[in-house]
């Protein structure tokens, strides 16, 4: 049971006149409450995103310097060094409700002072069903054939069977794995690439490893599952997509950016690859050409929107906020509460 003094509470009654958090994220709790609940037990004022999407840069500014808060449920608006260092002198703890962490500049918090949290393994089930999805949904036609019938067609396009196809998965990590355990039951060849691969992991679960080159040239469908930093901007680019078989596809459900949209518009446009499905791009919301092509599947950033991995994502990531708020002595202790974490 958590508890404090008299002298404790009336610090924490002081700190809630200035003291906030700000949720970032444009959904937080809108499935579940029980994640804004245990914020709302820290005693401090709460701020939502007042926008419904993600933040730019200038949005985040202005609403830091509003609303100055001490701790954020960050979704994937950019937090880079510059974000940082204007808010260093209030904000103690990001809370980021994701896996991925690449849009917090880590090195800049760290030296500030800043901790930062995430939820590696919450979506991670969630992301790669949505993975094995988008490429079955590729493969038969699914959203082409919705599109005949909606205006009035009625033809059969000819699709393929997992099991005859190889697939490379570039990134072997949490969801990567996950990816190659769910295509394990259609028996299709996997291969896969990955800078600090796990030989061990890889051959117990028969999946073949192969230089990017190799996987690219030889693979039916290429599915990315890498986190995203500078130096990985366009890592699949016009020279890349060139190597891909003729008649590949290529999934992306990890990071926008990633991918050069421009040069995989004119891979597809041309023929070389049969199709695409994304779910992230490098500017979201998604305005461009390839919302005009047939054989492109678009998701609105949406691998980890399914209920039970979106619960346990908040829920999670008001965990790590509370913890980090107390490490800080910025609120008092609270009740005990099934799956909150202690300081």
């Amino acid at each position: 049971m958590f508890g404090y003094w008299p002298k404790s509470r009336f610090l924490v009654a002081r700190q809630t006149k200035m003291d906030s958090i700000f949720i970032a994220t444009s959904s937080f709790g809108t499935e579940d409450q029980n994640c804004r609940h245990l914020l709302e037990s820290l005693g401090l004022a709460l701020y939502d995103n007042p926008f419904g999407r993600t933040l730019s840069k200038a949005e985040v500014l202005a609403l830091f310097g509003q609303y100055k808060p001490v701790g954020i449920i960050a979704g994937l608006e950019p937090l880079d060094a510059d974000v940082l260092r204007q808010a260093s002198e209030h904000l103690k703890v990001i809370s980021r409700c994701g896996a991925g962490i690449s849009n917090v500049d880590c090195k800049t918090a760290e030296a500030l002072g800043i901790k930062v949290y995430s939820t590696p393994q919450a979506p991670v089930q969630a992301v790669a069903e949505l993975t094995v999805g988008l490429m079955l949904s590729l493969i038969r036609n699914v959203v082409k054939s919705d599109r005949l019938i909606r205006t009035g067609g009625w033809a059969k396009p000819m699709g393929y069977l997992l099991e005859e196809l190889a697939i490379g998965l570039i990134g072997l990590g949490r969801i990567g794995q996950r990816v190659a355990i769910l295509l394990r039951s259609f028996d299709c060849r996997l291969t896969a690439y990955d800078i600090k691969p796990d030989q061990a992991w890889a051959m117990e679960h028969r999946v073949a490893s192969a230089s990017l080159d190799e996987l690219l040239a030889t693979c039916d469908i290429v599915s990315l599952h890498l986190p995203y930093a500078a130096a990985l901007r366009h890592f699949i680019g016009k020279k890349q997509l060139a190597t891909m078989r003729q008649g590949s596809y290529l999934v992306n459900t990890s990071r926008g950016g990633l991918v050069d949209e421009e040069a995989l518009w004119e891979a597809l446009k041309s023929g070389h690859l049969r199709g695409a499905a994304l779910d992230t791009f490098e500017e979201e919301p998604y305005k461009g050409p390839l919302r005009e092509m047939e054989n492109v599947i678009l998701s609105p950033h949406a691998g980890s929107y399914a209920r039970a991995a979106r619960r346990r994502m908040e829920q999670e990531a008001a965990e790590n906020l509370a913890a980090g708020l107390r490490s800080f002595r910025l609120v008092g202790g609270m009740p005990a509460q099934e799956g909150v974490l202690s300081a």
